[in-house]
């Protein structure tokens, strides 16, 4: 069994989509199969304060012969662009990332440094600030306490991201208006209020909404290459 990771259904759903037999086991797991290998999908929240306890409940239940840390990331720098590939080499088994470039040899791939925020790193300032400080070239909010559980048990992990929203394209609107991080949601009658007084901010919503899509159709399209190929034979038991 193999389990992959997302923050939310919001980043999930194309992939899950193409999963046969799916079933929704929990609020938070689903499970399916691709071929080759039955599926158990982890939405862990965002943040460390709902990830850490989710992955480990997660892991106590399951032991996956590995793991992959999936989802939207930001990224640091203009080199990379929304619905390019991320491939954390910090967090990844060395075998793992070498049968993912194998792999996804036709899909935009950057390799580097991922970081795990506290909190949403939105503008430009503090996304080049992170950059020098830790060398990296995204940003999310969960990898880091993934990769602890992952290491407590001995799971190979592998660190795949999709970049959603980078310095030149970012988010429409202040993070804290677009997803809630202590409710785990979003505040629609706030979000709304903010685009009720911003109307010329509508095309830059529609533009960010069409940019979320093309990158889970990107990662959702790379896992199923990666379930296809035989870029995990070697973690095999």
């Amino acid at each position: 069994m193999i389990a992959v990771t997302f923050a939310l259904r919001s980043e999930s759903s194309e992939f899950l989509r193409r999963l046969n037999r799916r079933k929704r086991l929990s609020a938070h797991i689903v499970t399916g199969s691709l071929p080759g290998s039955d599926v158990y999908v982890l939405h862990t929240g965002v943040g460390e304060k709902t990830a850490r306890p989710r992955v480990a409940e997660f892991l106590r239940a399951r032991s996956p012969r590995l793991l992959i840390s999936s989802g939207f990331a930001g990224g640091l720098t203009d080199e990379l662009h929304p619905g390019e590939l991320m491939l954390a080499e910090n967090f990844s088994a060395l075998n793992l990332a070498a049968g993912t470039r194998s792999a996804l040899r036709s899909y935009p791939l950057h390799t580097g440094q991922l970081s795990t925020a506290a909190a949403v790193v939105h503008s430009a300032g503090d996304r080049a600030a992170r950059t020098v400080a830790e060398g990296a070239i995204a940003v999310d909010m969960e990898t880091d306490f993934i990769a602890e559980a992952c290491a407590d048990r001995s799971i190979p992990m592998l660190s795949l991201r999709v970049i959603s929203d980078t310095p030149r394209a970012p988010f429409p609107a202040p993070p804290e208006l677009l997803f809630d991080i202590e409710r785990q949601s979003t505040r629609y009658a706030s979000l709304l209020f903010h685009i009720a007084g911003n109307p010329r901010a509508i095309p830059r919503f529609l533009a960010f909404g069409r940019q979320v899509a093309a990158a889970r159709r990107v990662l959702a399209g790379a896992l199923c290459c990666l379930f296809a190929s035989d870029a995990f034979a070697a973690s095999e038991p």
